[in-house]
């Protein structure tokens, strides 16, 4: 009597949790599906998260920089970065991306150098046989191959640039919209044009951190 109703009782179980699955399997499918769209997201897997790993990589060389040969004003320009480099995290964070994941330069995440980057002087070349961009006459096109990206910081529309001193305007222009703006250089940074918030909204696409075909003109 007592092995009948051990075995009637082990199949209603069974029964019961062949139902249940049967009634959720759906919730169960939606929650797997879920969980792995919340899987962090590698540079070399979204534009979004190249353009943010490579605002991070660029704030955490001008960081480098300006510790290996600081001036009077680089602890308050380091303080300043770092504070950009915790909003980048924060986007990162909610963009579905990889935190802290860094990338430097015109180079992809995945180490390879971008279409406009490949047309031009070889990546290997030493820096000394590039033209100084500084030098370059108004109106010419500068930083041939490079990727425009956002530095995180705000106020008015500005860039920042290793190349260029403080009052170049810089006309940049995004090729893959025909959006342009004209900003001035306001402080050093880590690239040969860093758009600041305001001015990188004024050319991007939507969703997206990251300029890959940009044009960029000393215009003053």
């Amino acid at each position: 009597m007592s092995r009948r109703r051990t075995l009637g009782t082990k199949k209603k179980v069974a029964l019961l949790v062949s139902a249940v699955a049967v009634a959720g399997g759906g919730a169960f499918v939606m929650a797997g599906t879920s969980n792995a769209a919340q899987s962090p997201q590698t540079a070399a897997e979204s534009t979004v998260c190249q353009g943010l790993a490579t605002a991070l990589g660029n704030n955490q060389r001008f960081i480098e920089g300006q510790r290996s040969a600081p001036d009077a004003q680089s602890a308050a320009r380091i303080a300043n970065r770092e504070a950009v480099i915790a909003q980048i995290k924060v986007q990162q964070e909610a963009s579905g991306c990889v935190v802290g994941e860094s990338a430097q330069g015109s180079q992809a995440a995945t180490g390879q150098p971008s279409q406009a980057a490949s047309a031009s002087a070889p990546a290997s070349a030493p820096a000394s046989q590039a033209p100084p961009a500084g030098n370059a006459a108004s109106g010419q096109q500068v930083c041939n191959g490079s990727t425009v990206t956002l530095s995180g910081e705000a106020g008015a529309p500005a860039a920042s640039s290793n190349q260029f001193p403080a009052g170049t305007k810089l006309k940049v222009t995004n090729l893959d919209n025909n959006k342009s703006t004209t900003v001035e250089v306001t402080s050093v940074s880590g690239s040969c044009a860093l758009l600041n918030n305001a001015a990188f909204e004024q050319v991007r696409e939507p969703g997206k951190f990251l300029i890959r075909r940009a044009l960029i003109e000393k215009v003053g």
